[in-house]
């Protein structure tokens, strides 16, 4: 019995790093929603040209999303500040395809917002 337990240890443990290096590109991510893939080949987004936008005309748009003053879930995403603060929720939100409820993000819109948060979320 130890033995079989102590297999199925080193498989997690295997699985779990051979997971963690595989971190651009990712499709059918855990969670579902689809399998929402991404790349982030051949690309370095920066927060106020690439990233800030997508907030502000997708995720910011009204109190009742992300807008200031709002009560949802994630609170208000209007500055670097909020958005740095839940990342993990963000890209969690994105890949399983919960996020955006209302309106739509592209491909590259999606490459973007997962990109930026895996390079550690910079404010630049």
């Amino acid at each position: 019995m130890k033995r079989i337990a102590s297999c199925v240890y080193k498989l997690i443990a295997l699985s779990t790093i051979t997971a963690s290096c595989s971190k651009s590109t990712v499709s059918n991510p855990p969670g579902g929603g689809g399998g929402i893939s991404f790349s982030c080949t051949g690309i370095s987004p920066k927060f106020g040209a690439d990233v800030q936008p997508i907030f502000n005309t997708v995720c910011s748009i009204s109190n009742t999303c992300h807008g200031a003053g709002s009560m949802n879930l994630g609170g208000p995403f209007t500055n670097y500040s909020q958005i740095f603060a839940k990342t993990a929720n963000i890209r969690a939100a994105i890949l399983s395809g919960i996020m955006p409820q209302s309106g739509s993000v592209t491909q590259a819109q999606i490459n973007n917002l997962i990109c930026w948060i895996d390079s550690g979320a910079p404010n630049n």
